[in-house]
């Protein structure tokens, strides 16, 4: 079997007529029919082909090739944003009536859908905290279908026992979808663990280098199926431009992914000393909670990090409005370190009491360690918490 590397470099396309060795973008709305019967057939079928770019894109088609082979996955489909991944995943496979239990530390759109949005077609749900997985089983009701978290969390950086999320789903026939975006393919693999489906926005570090939107599920075909179908219907796909920079992206991934790991466990480390930073969480920090469950299901510990500034949300601006390398943006993943303050950004429109409950401290700030040379980064974050 080939590794990932090589996965990552040499899936491509078949070549066209011209023999081009970097695969071209296919920047077509419609593809043409032989004939009336071609058409027929394609339209019904019976023929694997491209119809219409909303349905599948030769670029698309491998982007995803890509991400399944990486993920251990059979197949998927891609999404424009990772929040459309998100929302088509859940939409296409929930019906009225239905119930989720999902870690109540979320992205804080998914938790938008999840308390704003199904609740308007039945959908419930019912949250536990990442450190009570053993509460999972009595959350779940007969009319319970779906197992969801992310692991590690946005933006807490907390770790969910894969490997136990999967013998739950098992016991009560859940499908287990496991949001990887912070770990992505490289680091993490949640099929092996008994995930059915794979969430990715690979906006993130999958681009890296903040420049396109996009998202992708990967998993059971069965399943993706049913999305593929919502998908088609309801036109969340990915542009075929986008899926080229994507797929192009994956080829340095696992190169861009061991630096920035790198870079991530020494600003960890130093932060950790820092006397204006308290509890600092990185999942290969040997003080992080979960740090052996990490160790277990993660080939590095990813490049974000999570800590508290003394003096709660308005010493966490003064820190935001004090960095100079770091770029302050609510992005994460790319070749450029981000600082991001989640309580008054990212999951500003929870209240209060939510914010809390998801980890979300008023002084909570969440880094997205670069490339940059890690005593730049460093330095910047210093001055910065010197500042308070």
């Amino acid at each position: 079997m080939e590794k990932f590397e090589t996965i990552a470099v040499r899936t491509q396309m078949e070549r066209s007529q011209h023999l081009e060795h970097s695969t071209p973008v296919y920047l077509t709305s419609s593809y043409v029919f032989e004939d009336a019967e071609d058409m027929r057939a394609s339209f019904s079928e019976e023929k694997e082909r491209n119809i219409y770019s909303r349905f599948t894109n030769p670029n698309t088609s491998e982007f995803v090739d890509k991400i399944a082979k990486m993920e251990g996955a059979e197949t998927g489909y891609a999404f424009a944003t990772g929040m459309a991944a998100v929302f088509s995943t859940l939409a296409a496979l929930l019906n009225s009536g239905d119930h989720v239990v999902s870690a109540r530390s979320v992205f804080g759109s998914t938790h938008g859908l999840f308390t704003k949005y199904f609740p308007k077609w039945n959908i419930s749900h019912s949250y536990f905290n990442v450190n009570e997985v053993d509460k999972i089983e009595s959350l779940v009701k007969p009319e319970t279908k779906i197992l969801f978290a992310e692991t590690p969390t946005n933006p807490g950086v907390d770790i969910l026992d894969l490997e136990r999320l999967g013998e739950i789903a098992k016991k009560h026939s859940l499908i287990l979808i496991i949001d990887n975006c912070f770990a992505t393919p490289y680091l993490q693999n949640p099929i092996k663990f008994g995930a059915d489906l794979v969430i990715h926005s690979a906006t993130k570090l999958i681009d890296g280098q903040g420049r396109v939107l996009g998202g992708v599920t990967v998993g059971n075909p069965d399943l993706i199926r049913e999305i593929y179908l919502f998908s088609r219907n309801t036109g969340p796909a990915l542009s075929p431009f986008n899926a080229w920079v994507l797929s192009k992206s994956l080829e340095t991934l696992a190169v861009r992914l061991d630096k920035h790991c790198e870079n991530a466990l020494k600003v960890a480390e130093f932060l950790e000393k820092e006397p204006n930073a308290e509890n600092v969480k990185y999942p290969f920090l040997k003080s992080h909670p979960q740090y052996e469950i990490a160790k277990k299901q993660m080939k590095l510990g990813g490049n974000i990090i999570s800590f508290e500034i003394k003096g709660g949300i308005e010493a966490g601006r003064i820190f935001i409005d004090s960095v100079k390398l770091c770029s302050r943006s609510a992005n994460l993943g790319d070749t450029r370190s981000i600082v991001t303050h989640p309580a008054s950004t990212t999951h500003s429109k929870l209240s209060e009491e939510d914010q809390l409950e998801a980890g979300i401290t008023p002084g909570l700030v969440r880094v997205s360690v670069g490339l940059e040379h890690v005593d730049d980064i460093i330095a910047d974050l210093k001055q910065a918490l010197n500042s308070l």
